[in-house]
């Protein structure tokens, strides 16, 4: 395994476009959060914002850099023939694909741990001035608070699952056209769907399928009562969705030629 991880962990640092799309997961993360935390303002109690939520609003830009960073992880080397010799050389295809999860899970965590930090950080600074505070029922954003812990731990982890996603889809397809689409499909067509239905049922049902709706529910800290699913059972759902594309992406890498 220790084999496997180096070399792709030495893949994916030497990708031209690696050290750009974690810099611009973190960069967009932050600066969607930022101009979300801008253009709102309380001047009562009862502006009924969820001001963690928004502070990370900006993860779901975010989300498609890191997604785009997995797929390319995977089929960069199928467009240049690298598949052939990693396989040569790595003869356990499942044993290729752990260690190919296991580094952009971490390079992904890392970024978004980063995103994170700095979204809470620029929120704090931006909302009080705004009219987020303690008089309207508003304390400072801090990483002390539960919730607000829970929506920062939870934030990082979707992008991981997320990126997690993206890495069983892409080893599934092995095209980064067809492996950007539906990876695009799944997280931002599935999100709207529940609104374009006028069923209350289906709505609800199709939110509760939706991997973005359902997963960022982790991030709410007010009203949970209003949401379909609780916060670590929504993350769950997109848990979900990770494995059963790891899973396909796996079983096909098994079996198929490279």
């Amino acid at each position: 395994m220790s084999r496997a991880l180096h070399a792709e962990w030495t893949k994916l640092r030497t990708l031209p476009g690696t050290g750009w799309l974690l810099l611009g997961t973190v960069a967009v993360t932050v600066a969607v959060g930022a101009a979300a935390a801008a253009t709102v303002s309380c001047h009562t109690t009862t502006c009924g914002y969820d001001t963690p939520k928004l502070a990370l609003s900006g993860v779901l830009a975010g989300q498609a850099l890191a997604a785009l960073l997995a797929v390319t992880a995977v089929t960069t080397e199928y467009g240049t023939g690298l598949a052939t010799v990693t396989y040569a050389a790595l003869p356990r295809r499942t044993g290729v694909l752990a260690a190919r999860a296991t580094v952009v899970a971490a390079v992904t965590a890392v970024a978004g741990t980063l995103g994170v930090a700095g979204s809470l950080l620029v929120a704090r600074i931006l909302l009080p001035r705004n009219g987020f505070t303690p008089v309207h029922g508003y304390p400072p954003l801090s990483l002390a608070d539960g919730p607000t812990l829970r929506a920062a731990t939870g934030t990082v982890l979707y992008l991981v699952l997320v990126a997690l996603f993206a890495l069983g889809v892409a080893t599934a397809v092995r095209d980064t056209a067809a492996g950007v689409g539906l990876v695009a499909g799944v997280l931002y067509v599935l999100q709207i769907a529940p609104y374009v239905v006028g069923d209350p049922g289906w709505q609800r049902a199709l939110w509760r399928l939706s991997p973005t709706n359902a997963g960022l529910t982790v991030q709410a800290t007010r009203h949970l009562s209003h949401y379909p699913l609780g916060p670590w059972a929504g993350l769950g759902v997109l848990a979900a969705w990770s494995a059963a594309a790891l899973l396909a992406g796996g079983l096909l890498l098994k079996y198929r030629d490279a």
